[in-house]
C-alpha cells in the first residue's frame, strides 16, 4: 500500500503560496510526502506597471495581516517599484524541479529559498545567477544544479500541471490534493491561512480516514 502524499500545486512567485508556506512546512514536519507541481502564474515574462504594483502590494498587506508572513522593505519599496524587474514563473519553476531532481525534498527547499529571496530580500529571482546562488545556499553543488536546470523539461512540467488542474477542477494557486489509495481528494486550504496546525489536521484526517 502506497503511503498517502500531498500534491502541492504552486507557483514560486504567487503571494498566496507564500502565505501557505507555514501550512506546507507543518505537513512536511509531520512526515507526509509532498509532491510539487509548478503551474506558471506569471507567463509570459512581465514587468510591473504602477497599477499592477499597487494591486500586488495591497494583496501582500492582506496576506501579512492574515498570516503574519513578513514582506521586506527591499521587496515592498524596491522590487515592486523596479520597472525593469521581470516577473516570470518559468525560470523559478525550472529551478524548483531541477533541485528536486538532484536531492529528495530539495524542490521544496528551493521553493522556500526563492520565496525568501523574493519577498524578504527583494532579489530578482528570475535571473540565473540569483537562482544558482540560492541552490548553493540550500546545499546543492553549483555545477550539478546548472546541468539539472538545462535538462529540466520545464515547459512540459507546466503543461502537465495545467492539464491536471483542469482534470481535477482546481482553480488558482496554491491548490492541494491528497492522494490516498489511488484516489485524489481536494484539500481545502483557504480557511487555514495563519492556522498551519489545523491545516495539518485536515490533511491527516483525510490521509487516515478518507474523504468525508
Amino acid at each position: 500500500m502506497t503511503a498517502p502524499r500531498l500534491h502541492y500545486i504552486h507557483d514560486p512567485l504567487c503571494g498566496w503560496c507564500y502565505a501557505a508556506r507555514p501550512m506546507v512546512e507543518a505537513v512536511k514536519a509531520a512526515g507526509i510526502p509532498i509532491m510539487m507541481h509548478g503551474g506558471g502564474l506569471w507567463s509570459p515574462a512581465t514587468t510591473l506597471t504602477a497599477e499592477k504594483s499597487s494591486y500586488i502590494r495591497s494583496n501582500d498587506q492582506r496576506i501579512a495581516v492574515l498570516t503574519g508572513m513578513a514582506f521586506g522593505p527591499a521587496y515592498l519599496d524596491g522590487l515592486l517599484h523596479d520597472r525593469d524587474a521581470v516577473f516570470w514563473s518559468r525560470p523559478t519553476i525550472a529551478a524548483v524541479v531541477a533541485a528536486g531532481a538532484i536531492r529528495d525534498d530539495a524542490d521544496l527547499s528551493m521553493m522556500h529559498a526563492i520565496q525568501t529571496a523574493h519577498y524578504l530580500r527583494g532579489k530578482r529571482v528570475v535571473e540565473a545567477s540569483v537562482l544558482l546562488d540560492l541552490a548553493v545556499e540550500i546545499g546543492l553543488a553549483a555545477d550539478a544544479f546548472e546541468r539539472a536546470v538545462e535538462s529540466t523539461p520545464v515547459d512540459e512540467h507546466i503543461r502537465q500541471t495545467r492539464r491536471w488542474m483542469q482534470e481535477l477542477g482546481l482553480h488558482g494557486f496554491p491548490s492541494f490534493v491528497l492522494e490516498r489509495e489511488g484516489a485524489f481528494i481536494h484539500v481545502r486550504h483557504d480557511i487555514f491561512y495563519g492556522k498551519p496546525e489545523r491545516f495539518l489536521g485536515a490533511v491527516a484526517k483525510i490521509a487516515t480516514m478518507g474523504h468525508g
